[in-house]
């Protein structure tokens, strides 16, 4: 990490602002001021469903959900925040039109392809490979952990592989009853048997 000797400057409108300013990158109240400044903004939106922490998801009524991204690059373009089309995704079946020429512009996303926040929406392929993919870390970390001491190996498992990300699928995804879930704790097991050098039941 390389350090500025000196502040810069950087230039807004007839603004100078010294990069001694403001939270520096890696500074948890980064993200709270960010939110904080376009909240009015994102309370003023029309939109049925409104989910906003530095995203924001927007859903209802194409022409609502369209007027409040426009007003989005409005306002926001006048507080220095600029909409980049790139990285905005559109939600909605194959049959609705779109005429909106902004939203045309954002990547359309099948609904059974949907994530938010990593977590997939629906039933679908998207959902499969998220279970397939923690199935592969639980696998991969299980054969290093061989490596590892009992203690040390066992602390490891319960704390770390995997764990944060099959939490987050179980709470924020249509998991119940998903055909993973069963091999992943077949996995689980396994590998808690291996480590503890012991046969245990399902109960136990």
């Amino acid at each position: 990490m390389f350090r500025v000797q000196s502040p810069v400057n950087f230039v807004f409108g007839s603004h100078t602002i010294s990069s001694e300013e403001g939270p520096q990158q890696g500074d948890p109240r980064g993200s709270l001021l960010v939110c904080n400044t376009v909240q009015p903004l994102l309370s003023s939106l029309a939109s049925e469903l409104n989910l906003r922490y530095l995203d924001v998801t927007l859903g209802g009524p194409i022409d609502i959900a369209a007027s409040d991204v426009a007003e989005i690059a409005k306002v926001g373009g006048n507080m220095g925040l600029i909409l980049n089309a790139s990285k905005c995704e559109l939600l909605a079946h194959l049959g609705v039109m779109v005429n909106d020429k902004r939203l045309q512009s954002f990547q359309r996303v099948l609904p059974s392809d949907t994530t938010l926040l990593g977590a997939p929406l629906f039933h679908g392929p998207v959902l499969d490979q998220a279970w397939a993919d923690r199935s592969d870390d639980l696998s991969r970390a299980v054969k290093r952990l061989s490596q590892l001491g009992s203690h040390d190996a066992l602390l490891l498992l319960r704390s770390s592989f995997s764990a944060l990300e099959v939490l987050h699928l179980l709470r924020c995804s249509p998991s119940v009853a998903h055909s993973s879930l069963a091999s992943f704790d077949s996995l689980l097991t396994s590998a808690i048997q291996g480590i503890t050098n012991s046969d245990l039941s399902d109960i136990q």
